[in-house]
């Protein structure tokens, strides 16, 4: 955990902040699938991620999901901290892309570190811009994009974050994150399949042109 947490997260900080989130900081880890976050929970720590991603997304009155943005290790999420902030409950459900380490700051510490260290505040800035460019840019795909676009794009995003070519997951998973159905994802990803774009299997899918 110390490695990791020097490793990504080292070079951010100094050493009496780093000191500080390894003596206050609650390790967790958490299984590719399982929720870290639900919509309607109280928040009252905020994740580093220290290994693999998690996948952030909101639902609306009917209970379909649109999945907002990934977070990546060396990262955090600033809706989250704001959250935090406001006394607020969670909007966002966070789910665990892979099999993910992280480390929980107790809120009380996240709010007083803001103005005991500037690379503290440098670092939550920094994540608000990072998540508003990333939701601008689902406004985008959602807008301007035709679905099979957005189908490739997201391949490319999964593929991005796990580091690896193979997608591990099914048609009606990535119909769940883009909000849409089943069978046009079935068929856009045969289509992409006969194009020479990817390759299709059981519970997982290969990328064949990044």
């Amino acid at each position: 955990m110390i490695e990791a947490l020097d490793r990504y997260y080292g070079y951010l900080f100094e050493k009496e902040l780093l000191e500080e989130i390894r003596n206050v900081g609650i390790y967790k880890k958490i299984g590719q699938g399982e929720k870290l976050m639900d919509i309607g929970d109280n928040v009252q720590t905020m994740p580093l991620l220290l290994q693999g991603a998690v996948k952030v997304m909101r639902e609306d009155d009917d209970g379909n999901e649109l999945l907002l943005y990934f977070i990546e290790r060396g990262d955090t999420c600033a809706m989250t901290f704001s959250c935090c902030f406001g006394g607020k409950k969670s909007e966002i459900r966070a789910m665990a892309e892979m099999d993910t380490e992280l480390l929980m700051i107790p809120v009380e510490y996240m709010e007083s570190w803001m103005g005991k260290y500037k690379t503290w505040q440098r670092f939550i800035l920094d994540s608000y811009h990072s998540r508003m460019m990333e939701l601008m840019e689902t406004v985008d795909s959602l807008a301007f994009l035709k679905m099979d676009e957005r189908l490739l794009k997201h391949l490319h995003d999964k593929a991005k974050v796990t580091q690896n070519n193979v997608v591990y997951t099914t048609h009606q998973e990535i119909a769940y994150d883009l909000h849409t159905s089943r069978v046009v994802v079935s068929r856009l990803l045969k289509k992409m399949e006969n194009d020479g774009e990817i390759e299709l299997n059981r519970n997982h899918i290969k990328i064949l042109k990044l």
